[in-house]
């Protein structure tokens, strides 16, 4: 089945032009499902696997505390892969055809206030160059509302710092400039001209975050540097890279911004997904129906 896993991540990865980060997650996703179906039901073969199966490895996972986005994901893995197996003649019939994914529901994202995030940007002093590095990144992950991944894949020539621009690569392959905003072009033009040569040491890379050794971040390493710096500014567990993305659409909103500018900033391409954010401020709605009702 393992073999069979590999032909399909294969032909996802290069034949449908899907992302590592997607091809990573399936590999994850299917690799737990054929754990579980070597060792709880003793199905060695995706002939062998019915129904059934499927639906104990969700309940399992569900068990486990999976939330309903992360089952719903796994079981669009494993729908495709069976897809797949039948496509290229491996299985007869595609037990997954009329499974339904588990109602995810509409979960809002964690954010952290206005000055919290002040607080954090604020505790990286910028007194070396360590610090520098650190506070730039962090600076223009909230002034820009970018992926992790994007942020490791910016390259010097992506910011354009006369005009105050970023120039990203989202999902999709798709390309998008998002505005700098002063106070983070600030800190991306110190770093690039004083910290940045210190960690390049003359090689020739031309990522724009550079670790210790000159090579460029992985996503990992930026989570491990944002815990570092949230532990060292006292914030509650739960601040992610992905976290400072949400703070950066909720703040916009709630100081105004319209919808479809954060989208395009954001990189959605479906306005439904931007619109979680008009969920959040309670205190703006509050505010609006006090300031506009006519039974105020």
């Amino acid at each position: 089945m393992r073999g069979r896993i590999t032909q399909f991540l294969d032909h996802v990865a290069y034949e449908r032009g899907l992302s590592a980060n997607t091809r990573a997650a399936y590999e994850t996703d299917l690799r737990l499902f054929v754990s579980f179906l070597d060792r709880r039901c003793g199905v060695t073969d995706f002939s062998g696997v019915t129904r059934d199966h499927i639906v104990a490895f969700l309940e399992s996972q569900r068990q486990q505390g999976r939330r309903a986005t992360t089952r719903a994901r796994r079981l669009t893995a494993i729908k495709v892969l069976f897809g797949f197996l039948c496509a290229e003649g491996h299985l007869a019939v595609n037990v997954t055809e009329v499974m339904d994914a588990p109602d995810k529901g509409r979960l809002l994202p964690r954010t952290f206030s206005e000055e919290d995030v002040a607080r954090l940007l604020a505790s990286v002093s910028g007194d070396s160059p360590y610090e520098v590095r650190d506070r730039s990144m962090l600076e223009l992950f909230y002034a820009c509302g970018l992926r992790v991944s994007e942020v490791t894949a910016l390259r010097v020539g992506d910011v354009r710092l006369g005009e105050g621009l970023v120039r990203c690569v989202g999902k999709g392959d798709k390309q998008r400039v998002v505005p700098l905003g002063a106070e983070a072009a600030r800190w991306v033009t110190r770093y690039v001209e004083q910290a940045r040569p210190r960690f390049a040491r003359g090689a020739a890379a031309d990522g724009l975050f550079l670790t210790q050794r000159g090579g460029a971040f992985t996503r990992q390493g930026v989570y491990d540097m944002l815990m570092k710096r949230a532990r060292a500014a006292r914030l509650d567990g739960g601040m992610s890279p992905h976290v400072l993305r949400h703070c950066f659409a909720s703040h916009l909103l709630a100081h105004g911004a319209q919808i479809r500018a954060i989208q395009e900033m954001l990189g959605h391409a479906d306005i439904a997904t931007t619109q979680v954010y008009t969920h959040i401020d309670a205190g703006q709605i509050t505010r609006t129906h006090a300031q506009f009702h006519p039974r105020r």
